[in-house]
């Protein structure tokens, strides 16, 4: 039994389109989600940033440490909240 030619670019056509629909729904998902990920990893940066700059207050207030201690360790919290933010964005 032969399709004839119009039938079968009929239900090739139909694949086609029916495929593009899927991919473009499965792009629109990755999309979403790479976007959460860039929130959550820029909620977790500020809040580390806002901390580290109360443990600094803290630490310079208290003299616990000289001002480039201080310094010092907010930077180091700083990064550490970078990497945390990496992790969860990668």
């Amino acid at each position: 039994m032969r399709i004839p030619k119009s039938r079968f670019s009929l239900i090739t056509q139909s694949a086609l389109v029916a495929a593009s629909f899927l991919l473009m729904a499965g792009l629109g998902y990755a999309a979403t989600n790479n976007a959460s990920e860039r929130r959550d990893a820029r909620d977790t940066k500020q809040t580390t940033r806002q901390d580290s700059r109360e443990a600094k207050q803290d630490c310079r207030a208290a003299d616990q440490k000289n001002n480039a201690s201080c310094r010092q360790e907010h930077r180091d919290n700083k990064q550490d909240g970078r990497k945390e933010a990496r992790d969860i964005k990668y």
